[in-house]
């Protein structure tokens, strides 16, 4: 083998190297009064443990992704699609104390048993829950006529958790209310089509808001180190953290 072909060996294999480096262990975040830890789960589920108090995000999947989890305190749910809200992966967790926050028509779609247990936030609407903020943001695709994900449908999220802001994407592209977003210091972008947008769109978007930390989630079947790549090349003060998100 020639030097040439030796290194396109090596170019060609790296992605796949760094796709085998990438876990789902918890990843800590410093604040005012302690740490913030970030437990990757699977697809759009995430959990964040901050103070005693545990925030679900969108869980789904096997309750065995959940073990060694602290239980939810209060579960945020984007939106009512399969891989969202899934009351089976619900009746898998502890919720007897639990808070629901969710659209509308997610609240319409949950089974029974949690309907005293929910608080329904629509577009431009926020609440404060054990010291949180949660503010409930546009999530939608472009064109919105008709689309698979519409404006005011489901939300995307920017909890204010001892004074770090972390937005949350739900499904959606690149729209303006992404864009626009200030002061973020971690944020979670999806990219999987044809549900949401690509890593370029994705990558554009990210570049206009500048989170300080940035997590592609939500990405199945997407080539996230090239995403990576793109932002690292235009704002290397953007951290681009990669995870496994689909551990099996």
């Amino acid at each position: 083998m020639t030097k040439h072909s030796f290194n396109l060996l090596l170019l060609l294999m790296l992605p796949s190297f760094l796709f085998a480096q990438l876990n789902n262990n918890p990843d800590q975040i410093q604040t005012n009064n302690g740490e913030l830890i970030i437990h990757p789960i699977l697809h759009g589920s995430v959990i964040f443990e901050w103070d005693e108090l545990s925030v679900y995000v969108d869980p789904w999947g096997d309750v065995s992704l959940y073990a060694g989890k602290p239980e939810p305190d209060i579960i945020l749910i984007t939106h009512p699609h399969g891989d969202h809200l899934s009351p089976e992966t619900l009746g898998n967790l502890d919720t007897e104390n639990v808070t629901f926050i969710v659209p509308k028509v997610v609240a319409e779609q949950m089974p029974d048993e949690y309907s005293d247990r929910i608080d329904i936030l629509n577009n431009g609407e926020s609440m404060d829950i054990n010291g949180i903020n949660v503010s409930a943001i546009p999530m939608y695709n472009l064109p919105n006529e008709g689309a698979r994900h519409t404006k005011g449908w489901g939300n995307g999220y920017v909890l204010t958790i001892d004074g770090k802001r972390i937005y949350v994407s739900g499904d959606t592209e690149d729209i303006p209310e992404m864009r626009n977003l200030e002061e973020i210091d971690v944020a979670f972008v999806c990219m999987n089509l044809p549900y949401t947008m690509d890593i370029y769109q994705a990558a554009s978007a990210v570049l206009d808001f500048e989170p300080a930390i940035m997590y592609p989630y939500h990405h199945r079947g997407q080539d996230i180190v090239r995403f990576k790549e793109i932002v690292d090349a235009e704002n290397k003060e953007i951290e681009v953290r990669l995870k496994n998100w689909y551990p099996n």
